[in-house]
């Protein structure tokens, strides 16, 4: 079978896919057109999917009979049009678990990075702005015993929780599709409407699968019912919240800060307006970016090819129901 791989990957998930003989297609350069990228989807088996905004809609699959199974170098699948692949059965893997530690650090990261306005305070430095002693300039705030609003409490969520319980001493609340039993017993973690979990957080971290459902579910009104001392944490999709909305909440005054790991679109514009905020950290969607990580994604991606062209199931499959029956 052949295997696109549309960017490049750690090499052990290459050395899985050739030990099982598997062919691997690559692009010629090095950012191919959709056209060129269409081209090679239509040769292959098998996609690999490592980044891009390609989506894998009911045109593509019209366009490429010969895709089987796609594997997605991520953990979200909103590239993918699953109900359309499910019809199709064509299974869709991801890889979950292995980057959860990874993202939920660079979640608490930018949660402190924004409480201390670590941003504006290294500008001051590079920038030669150093100046005396003022005891009220853009001062931070202190994390201890805040609570934590979780939004999608799932395994990155429950990463993300744990280190606040443990480093600060937070009470966790969340809102989920479901009740989150393990956060329940072992952090004390509350189930709570929306609502409840935008009005009484003082941090809220975003760690839920996003749909086109939930596009710019955090908006002006809803930052307008949250604390003034409010710091919203983004490490999931950018389509969750509203940017313009966003900005004014923090221009205004009616939230605290931001820390952001991704932004709709990416890359941000660098001279997008948030990044002139004091109280705002952007990053540029580095939540996976270790190389245990990566490598512990390259090799589920590969294993969850390798067990499609063998006929079994593969490991972390997004819509396993295709293998019903």
């Amino acid at each position: 079978m052949k295997v696109f791989i549309n960017n490049r990957i750690p090499q052990i998930g290459i050395d899985i896919l050739k030990e099982n003989n598997l062919e691997i297609i690559t692009p010629e350069t090095e950012n191919p057109s959709y056209e060129e990228w269409l081209e090679n989807c239509k040769q292959a088996d098998i996609i690999l999917n490592v980044g891009g905004k390609n989506k894998y809609n009911k045109e593509f699959f019209d366009n490429c009979p010969n895709v089987k199974a796609i594997a997605l170098f991520s953990v979200g699948f909103d590239q993918v049009d699953i109900a359309e692949a499910t019809k199709r059965k064509i299974p869709i893997g991801n890889t979950p678990d292995v980057l959860s530690r990874a993202t939920s650090d660079v979640a608490f990261l930018l949660m402190q990075m924004v409480s201390r306005k670590v941003n504006y305070n290294v500008e001051k430095v590079k920038s030669g702005n150093w100046k005396d002693f003022d005891a009220l300039e853009e001062l931070g705030q202190e994390l201890y015993n805040k609570t934590l609003g979780i939004f999608g409490l799932g395994r990155i969520g429950f990463e993300m929780a744990e280190k606040c319980k443990a480093a600060f001493g937070m009470n966790i609340i969340y809102h989920n599709r479901s009740h989150n039993e393990q956060a329940e017993k072992e952090l004390g973690a509350k189930y709570v409407t929306f609502d409840e979990l935008v009005q009484e957080s003082d941090i809220i971290s975003i760690h839920a699968n996003y749909t086109a459902e939930q596009a710019g579910i955090f908006n002006k009104e809803t930052f307008e019912k949250m604390k003034p001392n409010l710091i919203f944490i983004n490490t999931a999709r950018g389509g969750f919240h509203n940017e313009k909305d966003l900005f004014e909440a923090l221009k205004s005054g009616k939230i605290w800060g931001a820390g952001l790991d991704v932004t709709n679109p990416e890359p941000m514009d660098k001279e997008n307006p948030l990044l002139q905020l004091p109280n705002v950290c952007v990053l540029p969607h580095i939540g996976s970016a270790t190389i245990e990580a990566r490598n512990g994604m390259s090799k589920l991606a590969a294993e969850n090819i390798v067990a499609f062209a063998k006929g079994e199931k593969m490991p972390t499959c997004v819509n396993p129901e295709i293998y019903d029956n």
